[in-house]
C-alpha cells in the first residue's frame, strides 16, 4: 500500500490557481512517494464557426503533442 498523501496549503493554492479560469481542459496532479511533485494544466480553446458569429458549431483546438522518439532494439534485424 502506498504512503498517505500529504497536501499543505502551498499545494492547495497551486491547484486552485491551475483550475481557476479553466473553461475547457484538465488539471493533472503527479504524485511520487505520497507527495505531489508536479501539476500539469492542459487548456483547450473553443471558437464559434469560421466567421466567429454565434450560431456556428463549436470546435476545439487540438493540443499539440511532442512526437514520440522511436526506440532502437538491439539484436533485431528486420
Amino acid at each position: 500500500m502506498g504512503s498517505p498523501l500529504e497536501i499543505n496549503e502551498d499545494w492547495l493554492e497551486r491547484i486552485r490557481q491551475s483550475v481557476n479560469g479553466l473553461e475547457f481542459g484538465n488539471v493533472q496532479i503527479i504524485v511520487h512517494g505520497g507527495r505531489i511533485v508536479q501539476i500539469e494544466r492542459t487548456e483547450r480553446k473553443r471558437f464559434e464557426g469560421e466567421s466567429g458569429s454565434s450560431g456556428g458549431a463549436s470546435a476545439s483546438v487540438p493540443v499539440l503533442q511532442q512526437p514520440r522518439q522511436q526506440r532502437k532494439v538491439q539484436g533485431r534485424h528486420d
